[in-house]
């Protein structure tokens, strides 16, 4: 979750009196030609100290893989956030007791053949944010088969559950405007290594199931600065996608020779963000700003559709959420980042260009191309 949706959400976790017990929330489903299977690794770098927790000698992650497949029957839909996950994400954000939704990934499902091994695509969730936040665009691309990989950085993430079954909190520092900067580059520099050894221990172990020539990476907010930046050290990483983040770090904003996607809410531009502004000066790739209309930094992620089914338990209207996520609505805005980011990896992945991404479309007049 990026700083800004953090705030915003504590500011809204003031459970209305007397409200009615929430239905179980929902999230788009996939559309695709494929099922979708999940299952979760604990990952240990022996070679690194935990950045946040200095005393841990050695960097543990939780990553989940979400891959094409080709039966569900017999294997249980998982939930958006494990029950104990779940309950110290709503402690932690101030939060009632919520019905999370169930995704549409299937616990162990046997993963599909592909000729070639499936694309693969990396995502990092924004600066305390968790692997599931934006389990809708993930789904999407897994249903049009891709292998994605989501991570939990752990100790930076808000809540982990480890495989024992107890949840790790984060360990970040308060942030404040003295020290934001500092906090945000040592995050997205522990998160480059983080990438990187995902990225080994993935092409170590599934050899012939993924295609280790077609790797792709794509983040929300301060994931969308670990995408740039991880490109600019790693290129094993041959097209990336920055949903509204700001590019922090010089890595970052240096661009590399390989295609990125820019695509950000209405006043998310290389005009109102510097940073967006270097980086496209200094990029030597192939390059794509997009905008979508009506939208907020919380559009990118999940929240656009689970916080309008969270606010009348809440005691918010939907004006209140605006500054969140936008007053688009949250399916339409699922849909178009789905065809966007989709068509972008197949273009550059898979080789198969599209008219999409070359000038505006009537079919989604909500995008904005910034040449």
């Amino acid at each position: 979750m990026s700083k800004r949706l953090l705030a915003v959400l504590v500011a809204l976790a003031l459970f209305a009196v007397g409200a009615a017990a929430p239905p179980r929330f929902t999230l788009p489903a996939p559309t695709g030609p494929y099922a979708v299977g999940t299952t979760s690794l604990h990952l240990v770098d022996v070679h690194r100290a935990d950045p946040w927790v200095p005393t841990d000698r050695s960097r543990d992650l939780i990553v989940q893989l979400w891959y094409p497949t080709a039966t569900v029957r017999g294997y249980p839909a998982v939930p958006w956030l494990a029950p104990a996950a779940a309950r110290a994400y709503e402690k932690a954000n101030g939060l009632p007791v919520f019905d999370w939704p169930i995704t549409a990934g299937h616990e162990g499902a046997p993963v599909a053949r592909a000729p070639h091994g499936w694309p693969v695509l990396l995502y990092s969730p924004g600066l305390g944010g968790h692997r599931g936040e934006a389990t809708s665009l993930v789904q999407g691309l897994t249903a049009n088969g891709y292998l994605v990989v989501t991570i939990d950085h752990v100790h930076d993430s808000r809540v982990v559950e480890m495989p024992d079954g107890h949840v790790e909190p984060s360990r970040l520092p308060a942030l404040t405007p003295a020290n934001e900067l500092a906090v945000t580059t040592k995050a997205i520099n522990s998160r480059v290594a983080d990438v990187r050894f995902v990225l080994d221990q993935l092409i170590a172990r599934y050899r012939g199931v993924i295609d280790e020539h077609a790797i792709g990476m794509l983040g929300h907010s301060d994931g969308g600065a670990t995408t740039a930046a991880a490109m600019d050290v790693d290129r094993r990483i041959a097209a990336g996608v920055n949903l509204d983040g700001t590019l922090w770090t010089p890595a970052a904003q240096r661009g590399s020779d390989r295609p990125v996607l820019l695509f950000g809410r209405d006043d998310q531009t290389r005009t109102t963000d510097p940073t967006w502004a270097k980086f496209w000066a200094q990029h030597r790739g192939p390059k794509l700003q997009l905008n979508l209309a009506d939208s907020g930094h919380g559009t990118f992620h999940d929240f656009v559709v689970l916080l309008r089914q969270a606010a009348p338990y809440l005691g918010r209207t939907p004006e209140e959420l605006e500054e969140p996520i936008g007053t688009i609505d949250g399916e339409r805005a699922v849909e178009i980042e789905r065809r966007y980011v989709t068509t972008f990896f197949d273009q550059h992945l898979r080789r198969h260009p599209s008219p999409l991404l070359t000038g505006p479309s009537p079919d989604y007049p909500e995008v904005t191309f910034t040449p």
